[in-house]
């Protein structure tokens, strides 16, 4: 025998190396020469239990070289670096070690009635067994109960796989003689999922087509099912008829007990079944063969059972199944949702796990994440978050619910927040787990919910952290909550001088950036701007992000922000134009005119500027900024469109030249747009008028063309032709994060405490936090 030393790795979750060896066995002849060879490789783990942060690693590893002989001395240096390795590797949480082992191997079907017999089978007796299976039904059972001990042995598989007599009667006695006996069912289909066990198997069980025989005894079971409720359902209700009756309540009891017994065996079978399918649907291509025979309503019909064994191996199978969309679609046909809901929580710790996991995979569709808060599982997902072994596929699940807006507001009549702002203070590590600050991310995004946050000393806990840490995440979920308006928005006002100061320190520009778009949120009338930016010199911070390729996109985009904030102030808008940063917007405009969010938010700028006087004539006559705005005002974006309106109807106001350009490109754009209605328009034989049965005459007006109101332009298109709706009195609503959210065009003079009309529109909504094609913030997809 010769022993070959391998490679050597670390153990995955011990403190240990595993040392990896091949043993090779020779028979020699009787004339010394090789009859028969044989190869088998082997490992052998060594474990470091005393290994710590003191251990000297070079002492360790000479002696795990002396006493492994398996380790050849040339290995020093490896053994000392795979040690080293060991001693700084962070260990995995407990949690997570627990859900590891949970979702390992799927448990082999325990033995059963008909697989328990006295008898010890041995593989030299094959034959005997074989010849059991040509007599009656008990003998077939004994002979099926012996092969079954011999394959249940994975050393015998090979020696089985040989022998195709008995591999042919197996497969032609359960083709002939399934319905005949249950055990005998059980035990053959066992026999071949030992095979399946192992991948290379596979085209043997696919040769005598198990596969297929195994769904059309499901298929039959089940319906059997059916006829056996049916029947015990009809006798429980003649005993209710007659509840006096004693001959019918001891039939009804003893067929009670006779259904609950061929449940058991009936339960034993499907679990075998499904199992070996499970093997086998490895093959995504078997997996099709076994949706088009309707697999998952098998599944799905079979999860109204009690057995926890059978329910934890039909979860693994759909969860597997999910994945697809076709299969995901079939589940939601069969009102899967509220078959799982009925499972969570439950006593039974791997049944819920699975549980979970499939409904994390069923989670990615918008139309089940409605389901699941229909049925009633959101406030029984919140509970579980106090379970540690729970807490991740949890959070992770109620993640995907909170990206729908409508659906954020419901988690503010559940204990959720409270029970994740103590996870969040209690977090001892530097970074947050991601699972916990994404979900929370997504929940401050709710009006509702950032008030509950923000309870008691909430705020300052969280800004005392983020700033301790410069945990970019966590300030990501402070500017969510800085979105709102009320009583959240006033609370930072005690913390802008704060978020100023982190804003020209050297620190991550992710933090940053945060920072930035918290500030750009305190649209509050009590806020010193001015004072703000003189006393932390944020005005060349802001000039010089703004020159285009300066820095990355995003902290552009948010410095632009942050000037429509502050342009809101008299002083500050003026203070900005003295420092040079409008001819800077106009720049940036030329450079990033492809851009939509760019444009929308420096024309914004320009909005804010051009209410006050100072700013106003700096605008309309030192930039070119009003020609630009004429040529947006026709823009394919309709947030674009409105607030550029909305600038060009104040120049309009102030400025009469302007204003008759403003108006011609109205008129302009107006009669272009005519002309080619008409140009595209179909003559049809039917129709005697292109525009209709009155002719030209309703176009023509004798008066002047420019006074007529169907020339003026609301975001949507043409003003009703009337008059009678007066773009100072458009609403918008929209939904934003659940709230509803409505922007006002300018309808009152009531002035802020900014000198500007009360309700003027507000700061158009950037994509941050809305954009659809983002990626998620947690990557599920390697789960």
């Amino acid at each position: 025998m010769k022993v070959k030393g391998g490679n050597i790795d670390v153990h995955p979750v011990e403190k240990a190396l595993v040392v990896h060896y091949e043993v090779e066995a020779t028979i020699l002849g009787e004339m010394g020469n090789a009859m028969l060879g044989e190869r088998k490789e082997c490992q052998k783990i060594i474990r470091l239990k005393s290994l710590n942060a003191n251990t000297d690693i070079a002492s360790l590893a000479r002696k795990v070289v002396e006493e492994c002989k398996l380790i050849h001395p040339c290995k020093l240096a490896e053994v000392e670096q795979l040690i080293y390795y060991l001693q700084n590797r962070r260990e995995s949480p407990p949690g997570r070690e627990k859900q590891e082992k949970k979702i390992g191997k799927l448990k082999d079907p325990p033995p059963f009635e008909g697989m328990e017999i006295d008898e010890i089978a041995n593989i030299n007796d094959i034959e005997d067994y074989i010849e059991l299976l040509y007599e009656d039904i008990a003998d077939k059972v004994r002979g099926s109960a012996l092969i079954l001990q011999l394959a249940r042995n994975p050393d015998n598989l090979e020696e089985l796989l040989q022998n195709e007599t008995a591999l042919g009667a197996l497969a032609r006695v359960l083709r002939e003689d399934w319905k005949q006996s249950v055990e005998l069912a059980t035990n053959i289909i066992y026999i071949f999922f030992c095979f399946s066990s192992f991948s290379q198997f596979h085209g043997l069980i696919t040769h005598y087509k198990i596969g297929a025989l195994c769904m059309n005894i499901i298929d039959h079971e089940l319906k059997r099912h059916d006829l056996w409720q049916e029947e015990l359902n009809k006798k429980k209700k003649v005993v209710e008829d007659d509840a006096d009756n004693q001959v019918l309540k001891k039939d009804y009891v003893k067929t009670y007990k006779k259904y609950q017994g061929l449940v058991i065996k009936q339960e034993q079978l499907l679990r075998v079944a499904f199992y070996l399918l499970l093997n086998l649907a490895e093959d995504t291509r078997t997996e099709l063969k076994m949706r088009n025979k309707n697999i998952v309503h098998m599944l799905v019909k079979s999860l109204d059972r009690e057995n926890f064994e059978l329910l934890i191996l039909v979860m693994s199978f759909l969860k597997k199944l999910s994945v697809f969309v076709e299969n995901k679609n079939d589940m939601v046909e069969l009102n899967i949702i509220e078959k799982l809901s009925k499972l969570v929580p439950c006593d039974h710790e791997d049944l819920l796990n699975i549980t979970l996991r499939l409904l994390l995979n069923l989670s990615f569709d918008t139309g089940l994440r409605n389901k699941m808060v229909q049925v009633g599982l959101l406030p029984k997902l919140t509970a579980l978050i106090g379970a540690e072994n729970h807490r991740q596929i949890v959070m992770c699940i109620l993640y995907h619910v909170t990206m729908d807006d409508r659906l954020k507001s419901m988690f503010a009549y559940t204990d959720c927040i409270p029970q994740l702002m103590k996870m969040l203070f209690e977090c001892a590590e530097e970074h947050i787990e991601m699972e916990l600050i994404s979900f929370c991310i997504n929940l401050a995004s709710n009006k509702r919910n950032a008030q509950l946050i923000c309870e008691g000393n909430g705020l300052k806990l969280l800004m005392k952290r983020a700033f301790k840490f410069k945990d970019s995440l966590l300030m990501k979920m402070i500017r969510n909550i800085s979105q709102h308006e009320g009583q959240s928005k006033d609370l930072f006002i005690d913390y802008v001088g704060d978020l100023a100061a982190q804003i020209n320190i050297n620190e991550g520009e992710e933090f940053v950036i945060e920072c930035l778009g918290t500030l750009a949120n305190l649209t509050v009338p009590n806020l010193d701007w001015e004072l703000v930016l003189k006393e932390y010199n944020l005005v060349p911070f802001l000039k010089d992000k703004l020159k285009p390729g300066s820095t990355e996109d995003d902290l552009v985009l948010e410095v632009v922000i942050m000037i429509g904030t502050v342009s809101m102030d008299d002083s500050c808008a003026a203070m900005l134009a003295k420092s040079g940063i409008i001819p800077a917007l106009i720049e940036l405009l030329n450079a990033k005119q492809e851009d939509d969010e760019f444009v929308c938010q420096i024309v914004y700028v320009f909005y804010q500027m051009v209410f006050h006087q100072a700013t106003r004539d700096v605008i309309i006559k030192e930039t070119q900024a009003p020609a630009y705005l004429i040529d947006l005002m026709h823009d394919k974006n309709a947030e674009i469109r409105k607030v550029c309106d909305n600038t060009l109807d104040i120049i309009a106001e102030y400025d009469e030249e302007w204003a008759k350009k403003i108006q011609s490109e109205k008129f302009r754009w107006h009669n272009s747009q005519w002309l080619e209605m008409v140009e595209n328009r179909q003559m049809d034989e039917s129709e005697p008028y292109v525009y209709g049965d009155d002719g030209l005459e309703t176009f023509i007006h004798e008066g002047d063309i420019l006074e007529r109101p169907d020339l003026f332009y609301n975001a949507e298109g043409l003003l009703p032709p009337d008059g009678s709706i007066s773009p100072d009195f458009l609403t918008d609503y929209q939904f934003q994060n659940g709230d509803l959210v409505g922007q006002h065009p300018y309808n009152s003079m009531a002035v802020d405490g900014f000198g500007q009309p009360v309700n003027f529109p507000g700061r158009p909504v950037t994509a941050y936090g809305y954009r659809p094609d983002d990626p998620f913030l947690f990557p599920f997809g390697t789960r």
